[in-house]
């Protein structure tokens, strides 16, 4: 799902007939944040203590293409698996379509995550955690793999072939994104962000809470009046790009678009 957030009003829209406002009056539940055994804080007393540098690091996770806090569920299950892997000698290995587990560690580490899932009660916290345990899984077998700017693999990186350009005054893109479409080698979302930049175009991961807080006070912020969806559903009317632009001159003097 595509949502555009309009901080700032113009006197016309380049989109004025296949956007669907949204209904702001209440936020989804994954907003809850879950609260789970291990403390949310896990990778800063590891280095109190002296222990090892967290599996996956602030640098490492804003690379991929957002510039949001490192959500604590998605290090708390990264530390895990690594932890697992310690305790049952067994080398965590990626493959196939989405980077799964793999092997041995896969059949332990399966049985371990399933029970964690069952044991948490609530729908939000089960939510969280399928999101959470998608999300660290796809970063940790995309090391060394994928290159990090267009999620492709290294040899055959399209960044050179991306020309960046700014995106239109007051104009936000905001692409909330399932999990199992994180690290996707054949997700076009993640153009947006390469080609107008995070803060222009940012990631929001749906079922991760930071993130849909931070995207959730964006637009009570921008005002429900300058929200709207883009292919919010497959039956929503849609109309060409031709039929829409054709209806308003850019010539118009009226038209206040600051590029």
């Amino acid at each position: 799902m595509l949502l555009v957030a309009r901080a700032v009003s113009s006197k016309c829209s380049p989109y004025p007939t296949f956007l669907t406002k949204t209904h702001m009056d209440s936020p989804p539940k994954t907003f809850n944040v879950c609260s789970f055994s291990r403390s949310s804080s896990l990778s800063a007393q590891r280095e109190k203590d002296g222990g090892d540098a967290p599996s996956i690091s602030l640098q490492e996770w804003q690379a991929w293409g957002t510039n949001s806090p490192l959500p604590a569920l998605v290090l708390e299950i990264a530390e895990d698996l690594k932890d697992l892997e310690r305790d049952v000698d067994a080398h965590m290995s990626f493959g196939g379509i989405g980077g799964k587990l793999q092997g041995d560690f896969k059949v332990v580490e399966d049985k371990k995550h399933r029970a964690t899932y069952q044991a948490l009660g609530d729908s939000e916290e089960k939510l969280q955690f399928f999101a959470a345990r998608q999300i660290a899984c796809r970063l940790l077998g995309s090391r060394d793999y994928l290159c990090q700017k267009c999620w492709l693999p290294r040899e055959d990186c399209m960044c050179t072939k991306v020309t960046p350009c700014s995106l239109w005054h007051g104009i936000r893109f905001w692409v909330y994104m399932h999990p199992k479409d994180f690290l996707r080698q054949n997700n076009t979302g993640k153009l947006l962000w390469q080609v107008f930049g995070i803060q222009a175009a940012t990631l929001c991961l749906f079922g991760i809470s930071e993130h849909e807080e931070i995207m959730w006070n964006a637009f009570k912020l921008a005002g429900k009046d300058r929200v709207w969806c883009l292919y919010p559903n497959k039956n929503a009317p849609t109309q060409s790009v031709h039929d829409t632009f054709s209806k308003h001159s850019f010539s118009d003097p009226d038209c206040n678009l600051n590029m």
